[in-house]
């Protein structure tokens, strides 16, 4: 009887230790903070807002009905899936933001959902990630080999740094607090303002936005945040700060960088609102069966492109780091079959390679099939 106590002890102790371990571990500051004060105040006013928390304009399950994060977990455990990460280093153009001409109209991607963005005289940076991890737990979620091509010394001063939501692959504590001194002004989510206040961000470096709060910043440019169909949290709780898209407009040109989203109407809506757009960037990897309402497959991506009546469109969320289980080209080539015969232009350049937004037409390889020998 006395064994049977002390194990019971023993196995009490490791739980409180266990416990405390946790605890300690969500303190450090890169989880951010909770929105509180006037900033919740905000929040509560938001017509997206009830019951403590964001909604989705329609019903959004994270998981389906018949998945669990434990059932997931033990799955991708027992069943690895071939080809997650390249085994060759990804081709890479490193383009020199510091000498491009501010006034030239460019969008570079730097990876994942991160890009690097000239418009009518303006650099913007949106969700940039530039560690080599995107996750809160050392050396998981590692970037692919060859795409860790910038840091914050190879920023130029940044007019507009743009974060969607605080999921870790967008809102990055090691960028921002490398890039705090480069930024002139933040536009974020509402909600993430308290992250980016936590970390020593003053407040009038920040503007929080709601959907279809629009930005004007003079001379015929202004930023929106629209509607997206996911969720946020970077810790245990979940929906406590918004997510959403941005759209760029100038008097010459018309963008939209989706940010994480499953498909749905509010695409639609978002062509109804601003009309037909030059170039979108959409939310085409990281899917899965298990999630199929908070992130597009190439194919629904597709057809968001044609509902919002783009001119040209870039894959997002893409790579630079495997998240979801399949293989990390596989969006790649999904995406090119999807896009025969539709009405816009789909545009592949590699990681750090400059699209001009001039109007003259540019033509990207295949660049995904260099590094896409799969493994045993």
């Amino acid at each position: 009887m006395r064994k049977v106590r002390l194990m019971l002890l023993s196995l009490a102790a490791l739980a409180a230790l266990a416990f405390l371990s946790a605890c300690a571990f969500l303190q450090q500051s890169k989880f951010g903070a909770a929105p509180e004060g006037e900033r919740l105040r905000q929040i509560e006013r938001s017509p997206h807002y009830a019951e403590g928390e964001f909604h989705n304009l329609i019903p959004t399950p994270i998981l389906a009905e018949d998945s669990s994060t434990l059932a997931i977990v033990a799955h991708d455990a027992l069943k690895p899936v071939r080809n997650l990460r390249p085994v060759q280093p990804i081709p890479v153009i490193k383009t020199d933001l510091k000498a491009l001409d501010p006034h030239r109209d460019v969008v570079i991607w730097l990876g994942h959902s991160s890009f690097y963005v000239q418009l009518a005289g303006r650099r913007i940076l949106i969700d940039p990630v530039l560690s080599a991890f995107a996750s809160p737990v050392p050396f998981t979620v590692a970037a692919f080999d060859g795409t860790n091509l910038y840091n914050a010394d190879d920023m130029p001063e940044i007019d507009l740094l743009l974060i969607t939501h605080d999921h870790w692959d967008h809102l990055d504590y090691a960028t921002l607090t490398a890039l705090q001194d480069k930024v002139k002004l933040a536009v974020v989510a509402l909600g993430v303002g308290a992250h980016l206040e936590h970390w020593a961000w003053p407040r009038e470096k920040i503007r929080e936005l709601d959907w279809y709060d629009e930005l004007a910043m003079g001379d015929g440019f202004s930023v929106h945040l629209v509607p997206a169909r996911h969720y946020s949290g970077r810790a245990l709780t979940r929906n406590k700060t918004l997510w959403g898209g941005f759209v760029l407009e100038s008097a010459t040109q018309r963008l939209l960088f989706s940010g994480d989203t499953g498909y749905g109407p509010h695409f639609k809506d978002i062509a109804q609102r601003f009309g037909r757009f030059d170039l979108v960037a959409l939310d085409m990897g990281q899917y899965d069966p298990r999630w199929p309402d908070i992130h597009m497959t190439p194919e629904q991506a597709a057809q968001a492109a044609e509902d919002l009546k783009t001119r040209a469109m870039l894959p997002a969320h893409i790579g630079r780091f495997s998240i979801a289980r399949h293989a990390w080209n596989e969006p790649f080539e999904r995406i090119s079959a999807a896009g025969q015969g539709k009405g816009y232009h789909l545009l592949t350049p590699r990681i750090g390679e400059a699209l001009q937004l001039d109007g003259e037409e540019q033509a990207f390889s295949p660049w995904w099939r260099l590094a896409a020998r799969t493994t045993d």
